[in-house]
């Protein structure tokens, strides 16, 4: 096979070739001033139309996504959704729209904005949603900024701290840290990472502001005293902010508000279509109790009469935290997603997402480290292989499942355990998916008794072969310069 076929595609560049031809521009030619111009061409390859299509359909290849293949990220719900959505939210009725367009013009989609937050006030509890906050970190950053403005309001300004429990997404001390609050940590308890009570009330004094909590927690257990966390933390005077990353298995049979959650985010790039992953685009909703209201992000969408208006900062918002009115796109697309399943489908989604984990678990738990044995909700953790005799970490099990063309399950997270693998395989893939994931994994536990070193040197059928861990993040290539210069 000739090498043009192994090239990159700045190696097939050829002088003066051309894959494209621009229309004559209505523009008259004018100079620009030297200090707006480059001093070098910048580097692009010279190709044709055919070698650029080449190009991206082999880089998509080489990609694994679930439009590929199985993905039980851990924490991350990287499940498929309906291309129908993305469809109705690229409509040109939606993409040609202008922020600044009177409020006349676009009343269907502040009418999308308005019921989107209504109904996911119904889902989760809450009294009232801001739709602005791009990202569940954001969110989490926008509810933080709430605890404080409420605590500042009342002229509470010694609570600093906010209570975040050990096994919680990484995020959230990140959040918190950003936000000027101190991070308290409280432990879990060992038998299921729920929040260890008695060390929860050591930590409890007139200077905290709150705590961060997701329910179920990151190994998939619900937090059975949710209630008696809520009473006390309300009663040292401080907020219940719940993170919505783990929502799914609680759609239409639980909801945050009700076990006394004062604010929520959630991550509608997760939960409700959005493909998750890949840094975008996503959307973390931030909900709050009715007396948190006037503290919500602005501008707001209101309706008043048949008329849906666009609300600026109140007197005690926290202000603007992004452009106008957030990721529509995303909004679009989860209002789509929220109408086709109803009320009435919410309760399977949930279902489905807890029957699916716990099949997984169970099958596997014979030749896994299962360490927390328990019902779980929509995801579990493996404590690597049941036998520790062997010689076999979970970064070479993950490795190993990149040659079955399934992505690894999250590893090493949450920092609970020493060899942790987090599964969540997510409430739309089928008995035969699962099946096949969990053939998969017997088999790599057998590799790993009968030859270890299969797992130590995989994967064999990627683009490229184990990596540099440390390096690729540190010093990663990512530019055909970097690749000259060695």
């Amino acid at each position: 096979m000739s090498v043009y076929y192994g090239q990159l595609i700045f190696e097939k560049s050829q002088e003066g070739r051309k894959g494209y031809t621009l229309p004559k521009s209505p523009i008259k030619h004018y100079e620009l001033n030297d200090k707006y111009k480059r001093a070098d061409c910048p580097q692009l390859p010279e190709v044709s139309e055919f070698d650029v299509v080449r190009h991206y359909t082999n880089v998509s290849f080489k990609n694994h996504g679930i439009e590929k293949g199985f993905y039980p990220l851990g924490s991350c719900t990287m499940k498929y959704n309906p291309k129908i959505n993305l469809e109705v939210s690229s409509h040109e009725n939606f993409t040609t729209l202008h922020p600044y367009q009177p409020v006349e013009t676009v009343q269907g989609v502040l009418k999308i904005y308005h019921e989107t937050q209504k109904m996911l006030s119904e889902i989760s509890g809450l009294s009232k949603y801001s739709l602005n906050p791009f990202a569940g970190a954001h969110g989490e950053h926008v509810g933080l900024m709430i605890i404080k403005a409420y605590h500042e309001s009342r002229g509470d300004h010694k609570r600093k701290k906010i209570i975040v429990p050990d096994s919680a997404h990484g995020t959230n001390p990140a959040s918190a840290s950003v936000s000027g609050f101190e991070v308290v940590e409280v432990k879990s308890n060992e038998s299921d990472g729920t929040v260890n009570i008695p060390d929860l009330k050591e930590v409890l004094d007139d200077e905290v502001a709150g705590i961060m909590l997701t329910n179920p927690n990151t190994i998939g257990m619900f937090e059975k005293d949710i209630l008696e966390i809520s009473r006390l933390v309300h009663e040292a005077g401080g907020l219940l902010y719940y993170d919505g990353a783990n929502l799914n298995p609680l759609l239409g049979i639980a909801r945050p508000g009700d076990m006394g959650f004062d604010i929520t985010h959630i991550n509608l790039h997760k939960t409700f279509s959005t493909p998750h992953g890949g840094g975008g685009p996503g959307s973390g909703p931030v909900g709050v109790t009715k007396e948190l209201e006037p503290f919500l992000p602005a501008p707001v969408v209101r309706k008043a009469g048949d008329l849906y208006l666009i609300d600026g900062k109140g007197k005690r918002s926290i202000g603007q935290i992004s452009h106008f009115l957030g990721n529509i796109g995303v909004v679009i697309k989860a209002y789509a997603y929220l109408l086709t399943n109803g009320k009435e489908r919410m309760k399977e989604i949930a279902k489905m997402s807890t029957l699916n984990a716990n099949y997984v678990k169970d099958a596997l738990k014979s030749v896994y480290k299962l360490p927390v044995d328990k019902v779980c909700k929509h995801e579990f953790v493996f404590d690597g292989l049941k036998d520790e005799s062997i010689d076999v970490r979970t970064l070479d099990i993950a490795k190993r499942l990149l040659d079955f063309d399934i992505h690894p399950p999250t590893v090493y997270f949450p920092l609970l355990f020493k060899e942790t693998m987090m599964v969540e395989p997510t409430e739309n893939e089928s008995k035969q998916t699962l099946d096949a994931f969990i053939d998969a994994m017997l088999k790599v536990a057998k590799e790993a008794k009968e030859d270890p070193e299969i797992l130590k040197n995989a994967p064999y059928s990627t683009p490229v072969r184990r990596l540099d861990e440390a390096q690729a993040a540190r010093k990663p290539r990512v530019k055909y310069k970097d690749l000259l210069e060695e």
